[in-house]
């Protein structure tokens, strides 16, 4: 299971955060997003009702998206979201039990870290990925400078990041990116789903751009 969900985080690039007050809408916003492309997509727990949202759309998951969980906190969470599907956990912060718990599950684990020691610390934990989070404090020179006394390890940009931006973290060396609310807007509430379509589209459309030039 775990290097599945890596290996499609990997050649997606894109990790979707769905992050809202209440998550009834979390499985027509996901629907959305994964038939404009996006096969990443994270259910934030610190919303009300995630792990039903998860275990819902779990259940009908279209084929090649990979379905995780985030703002794990701890090890009780980490066991609720698997059991109810995420096959990936992300984490704003470092908490051991957390990874240790992932690891026992076969999931990866992508926990948050900021500066170089922290990062270092949570690769070091066991985690599969690390997030830079909040990325747009630095930016991509930020991460770009991050990776180059620790290139071996694979670092996930979130927090701040426009669509528009993604592709510049991506040239910056990042493994993924994390993208929340300049992609979902309010649509995770009661915004307009065909707006949110275009946002994916034009996200999905500036990464494949990025992956052909390369």
């Amino acid at each position: 299971m775990a290097p599945i969900a890596m290996e499609v985080i990997e050649e997606s690039r894109v990790i979707a955060v769905l992050r809202a007050a209440d998550a009834d809408r979390f499985g027509a916003v996901a629907a959305v997003l994964a038939d404009a492309g996006v096969r990443c997509i994270e259910f934030t727990l610190s919303s009300r009702g995630a792990i039903e949202a998860l275990r819902a759309f779990a259940g009908e998951l279209p084929a090649g998206v990979a379905l995780g969980a985030g703002t794990v906190l701890d090890a009780a969470m980490a066991e609720a979201a698997v059991a109810a599907g995420a096959t990936y956990l992300l984490s704003p912060a470092l908490s051991v039990d957390v990874v240790e718990r992932g690891r026992r599950l076969g999931v990866p684990v992508i926990p948050g870290a900021f500066t170089p020691s922290e990062i270092l610390l949570a690769w070091r934990s066991g985690a599969s990925a690390v997030k830079v989070f909040p990325a747009s404090l630095g930016g991509p020179a930020y991460l770009r400078a991050v990776r180059a006394p620790l290139p071996d390890i694979p670092l996930v940009p979130t927090g701040g990041i426009s669509v528009d931006a993604a592709p510049a973290y991506l040239r910056a060396g990042a493994f993924a990116v994390g993208i929340g609310s300049p992609l979902v807007g309010d649509a995770g509430e009661t915004g307009d789903l065909h707006a949110l379509r275009r946002r994916a589209e034009t996200l999905v459309a500036g990464v494949r751009a990025l992956d052909r030039a390369a």
